[in-house]
């Protein structure tokens, strides 16, 4: 299993997503449903606990872990996102790749949604300056990807704003929001990269500090 932390920043707390978060999830997937329409996310409690209830299962299986997304400046739910498709290589018995602590050699970042209130407010880019810190800096994996809908333009300019490299469109990849077979686009961040990319997000999350000062 991925190790359960809390990942903290001055704006946003990301809590391994529990039961207890169901019904502050539901008030934030609420606020503008207009605003999903390529997200596909619970909007009532009995469909909210079954999807936190399949989090935690995917956690348990090895695969993810998921976050309810907290803004620190009310302590409110604002969202989620989630660590997914974790990997762990077959290395050589020999090799000095090979990892004895159980943490995944790639992984992907994904499933995340927020609340209309809390979009263009610098936590989405903090929150993944945390996961991908964490990724990079204490799991040391290879490489991050990133995919979403090839439609959802603002996605698409969000990830890209991140930093991610683009790779290219998998195509009837999984199922779409809107319930036809999507199209995903690709994007990724590797190990050597990660530096490069911290620093502009350090510079994206200063920039955001002064504005809101």
């Amino acid at each position: 299993m991925l190790d359960a932390v809390t990942l903290t920043g001055s704006l946003v707390r990301l809590e391994p997503v529990g039961p207890h978060h169901v019904g502050a999830l539901v008030e934030a997937s609420s606020e503008d449903p207009g605003a999903y329409r390529w997200n596909t996310m619970p909007r009532s409690e009995p469909a909210m606990a079954t999807y936190v209830a399949d989090a935690a299962e995917w956690w348990r299986n090895g695969d993810g872990l998921t976050f309810a997304t907290v803004r620190r400046a009310d302590d409110r739910v604002v969202g989620c996102t989630r660590f997914t498709r974790a990997e762990y290589w077959s290395w050589a018995d020999d090799s000095t790749r090979r990892r004895s602590d159980g943490t995944p050699d790639v992984v992907e970042i994904g499933y995340t949604w927020l609340a209309a209130s809390a979009q263009r407010t610098g936590i989405n880019v903090e929150a993944k300056r945390l996961m991908l810190a964490h990724a990079f800096d204490t799991w040391k994996v290879h490489r991050v990807s990133l995919d979403t809908d090839v439609r959802n333009h603002q996605s698409r300019q969000a990830i890209e704003a991140l930093g991610a490299r683009f790779e290219g469109v998998v195509r009837a990849e999984r199922i779409g929001a809107d319930g036809t077979v999507r199209d995903s686009a690709r994007f990724s961040i590797i190990a050597d990269e990660w530096p490069d990319v911290r620093a502009h997000l350090d510079r994206r999350l200063a920039a955001w500090s002064r504005h809101v000062d």
